[in-house]
């Protein structure tokens, strides 16, 4: 077995990148304290094609060193936004025809393998703060919360593989 050189792997340049279509979905980071994990969801976001991100509240935003550090030139090719409310943002997405999805721990919640993502509906998934999680303020605002299973002893992952566990399933969803 070989590893693929970078340019065997027939990445799109920038421009091209912002060409393509895009996977329906949005990141919200709801008052995320570590800019690293902004970085990583750049990362993520750029991996899947995905529509957009919103940074929020607290949330670091470029050019921050430790969210381009993790982002290795994500924060270029992602289309961004900084919203200081996080319950207002969710409130107007969801005038926009997004449906809103806190991704937490939560009565009522959806475990995140019975979510089957529609054809043609948009969606926007907030992720909370590393301590609180996402704030009751927004969790009020949203149309339903994904809750990925666990098994260990801690109460938690870290948010920046959740959100690749969870913006995986639902590119997995749409494109495949």
């Amino acid at each position: 077995m070989r590893k693929l050189s970078l340019k065997e792997l027939g990445r799109p340049d920038i421009a091209a990148f912002k060409a393509l279509p895009k996977a329906p979905v949005a990141l919200v980071l709801d008052n995320v304290r570590s800019a690293l994990n902004v970085g990583s969801a750049f990362r993520t976001a750029d991996a899947f094609a995905l529509e957009q991100l919103f940074l929020c509240g607290i949330t670091a935003t470029p050019p921050h060193r430790e969210i381009l550090k993790t982002a290795i030139g994500a924060t270029d090719s992602v289309r961004w936004a900084y919203e200081k409310d996080t319950a207002a943002l969710v409130r107007r997405l969801r005038s926009e025809g997004y449906l809103v999805l806190a991704v937490e721990q939560a009565e009522g919640r959806t475990w995140l393998q019975d979510i089957r993502v529609s054809p043609g509906q948009k969606y926007a998934l907030v992720f909370g703060n590393e301590v609180e999680g996402v704030s009751e303020a927004v969790m009020e605002e949203v149309d339903g919360c994904i809750e990925v299973p666990q098994f260990g002893t801690k109460h938690s992952l870290n948010i920046a593989v959740c959100i690749g566990i969870v913006v995986w399933e639902f590119f997995r969803q749409w494109k495949y």
